[in-house]
């Protein structure tokens, strides 16, 4: 048996204005590099660049997914909305897709963001595939909050509004609780009948690239680099191998962190994210 492929479902790029700073055609040439066999660009709330990345990833033998990173609206709390990711896996879907996008820019604003409303998916969701957001997303936020009635209760509902078509994601990028998290959401998956799915948030190439990203950040955010309360969503991981000085940051493309083990660091690439999370592909199911 061939060993389990791996490709980035994730990506910000430089068109997710807030938090990207990650050039297209850096990005597919890094894939093409990497061997992957497929791409997928998902920027926060728009498909600015899906042109750009169809174009570029097609010439170099890369599948470009289309997909969007997506607010989801929150009604009993506006300014918390919660991410879901959305990938269109035909053709339908991605005209689906853009109409949702749309409806959100024209009608359902709140606070500069384009949100989604769920009951929008009740008229059909076909050709597209749901991920969960990790740790941004509604399921997610219950399991950290500890809160595993309502954890199970919107994993059920997403499942009935993306039928065989919604996944749970896991990531281990670089946050205290990442690894209770994971646990957490893999229990839910087994109990609820749902795939889980490995992901990493990309939103700037290399580790040079992280200051430019925070400033990017704190422009959209309106905070400055020196200040010291604002939010630090994207943090630098400087843990190294043995005696090296080499470090990176958790949203890079390549991310060196120390594993459990001693003297063992590793780089979420295709061939090394089974070290992250063993045994694991893309999708897999229970």
């Amino acid at each position: 048996m061939s060993s389990p492929g791996f490709v980035h479902l994730r990506l910000h790029s430089e068109f997710s204005i807030a938090d990207g700073t990650l050039r297209i055609d850096d990005a597919v040439r890094a894939a093409a590099t990497d061997r992957m066999p497929a791409l997928a660009l998902t920027d926060l709330a728009n498909q600015f660049g899906l042109i750009k990345f169809y174009t570029a990833a097609r010439a170099v033998g890369v599948k470009p997914i289309a997909g969007c990173d997506v607010w989801i609206a929150n009604d009993s709390e506006r300014d918390q909305p919660a991410r879901v990711l959305l990938l269109a896996a035909t053709r339908e879907g991605y005209l689906r897709l853009c109409s949702w996008l749309s409806l959100a820019y024209r009608a359902h604003q709140h606070r500069g963001r384009a949100q989604l409303h769920r009951a929008w998916f009740d008229d059909g969701t076909d050709g597209i595939i749901a991920l969960s957001g990790a740790r941004d997303g509604d399921v997610g936020q219950a399991l950290l909050q500890g809160n595993i009635t309502a954890a199970k209760r919107l994993a059920t509902e997403w499942m009935t509004r993306f039928p065989q078509r919604y996944v749970l994601e896991v990531q281990r990028a670089g946050h205290i609780d990442d690894e209770a998290l994971v646990q957490a959401t893999v229990a839910l998956a087994d109990q609820v009948g749902v795939p889980i799915v490995a992901t990493h948030p990309i939103q700037f190439l290399s580790a040079r690239d992280f200051r430019a990203h925070e400033a990017r950040v704190c422009i959209a955010e309106g905070h400055t680099l020196s200040d010291a309360r604002k939010p630090k969503r994207f943090q630098r991981l400087c843990k190294s191998r043995m005696a090296t000085k080499d470090s990176t940051s958790v949203n890079a493309w390549k991310i060196c962190v120390a594993s459990p083990a001693p003297s063992v660091s590793f780089f979420v690439s295709p061939c090394e994210t089974r070290t992250t999370f063993p045994c694991s592909v893309n999708v897999a199911r229970r």
